[in-house]
């Protein structure tokens, strides 16, 4: 094989090599409805990444309908027999706003433990995607993972992941969480926030970004959704492409080693 066809076949094996990305939905939403959500956004980058959707473990229990005014996710597009999960609750009555500042953050450890169990089964996992309260926990997650800590019985040696991308996310208002955010997070990121967002301010999204090392910041001009336009389209495919080019980059120097 000369040295053209060699190029032309480690081109196509590179492009068949995708990264792995495991995906956290915002609150009061599953699995399956954050895929729907989201299936303008994969086929922009499914050359380079396959995705992954998980339903966080805490049910959201709507008492009465006049709360939905409350909440931090509008359920546009979305059945009302749809089950609608949470990763945490920040007042004692099991509810979440991402505005809120203060309160408890129930359930925490519960959704990190699942994290772990996840990536135990189905991982490895390149990277996290999150939207809404799932960016935010994202967010949580990356500052674990950079200081290596432990919560409750909670071991974060169970997960490792190279980048993350966060939708319309924000920082933890909540009590336990104020020992986070306190060194920057030395981890690619990509985030994601609209400029008319009615449920998370711009200024939140922008806190949450200065927390890490060299952000990549996207702005659109909607509200509260994760935007698969045109003038998204080329920063998604670039951050993706650096991204698997990291990993095969990191891959062959680690062949390397072991040769």
């Amino acid at each position: 094989m000369d040295t053209k066809d060699n190029q032309k076949c480690c081109t196509e094996e590179s492009m068949a090599q995708k990264l792995k990305i495991l995906c956290i939905h915002g609150y009061r939403q599953n699995a399956e409805t954050f895929r729907a959500k989201t299936g303008s956004f994969r086929k922009m980058v499914h050359k380079w990444a396959q995705f992954t959707y998980i339903t966080a473990p805490h049910k959201v229990i709507l008492v009465d309908d006049s709360k939905d005014l409350n909440q931090d996710e509008p359920n546009i597009g979305q059945s009302v027999d749809d089950e609608q999960y949470g990763w945490f609750f920040n007042r004692d009555d099991k509810t979440f706003r991402g505005i809120r500042k203060g309160g408890p953050a129930i359930g925490f450890e519960e959704s990190v433990n699942l994290i772990g169990e996840i990536f135990e089964k189905e991982g490895p996992f390149d990277g996290l995607l999150g939207f809404s309260q799932g960016a935010c926990f994202v967010g949580l997650l990356c500052d674990l993972q950079q200081r290596g800590c432990r919560i409750v019985n909670v071991s974060v040696t169970k997960f490792n992941f190279n980048f993350a991308i966060m939708a319309s996310g924000f920082k933890s208002g909540s009590l336990p969480h104020l020992k986070y955010y306190i060194d920057r997070i030395n981890l690619p990121s990509l985030h994601i926030f609209g400029e008319n967002d009615n449920v998370i301010p711009t200024e939140m999204g922008e806190a949450l970004s200065n927390c890490f090392e060299e952000p990549i910041i996207v702005r659109h001009p909607g509200g509260h959704y994760l935007p698969a336009a045109a003038p998204q389209k080329h920063e998604y495919q670039k951050f993706f492409k650096l991204q698997l080019l990291q990993k095969q980059y990191s891959e062959q120097y680690a062949e390397k080693i072991d040769a």
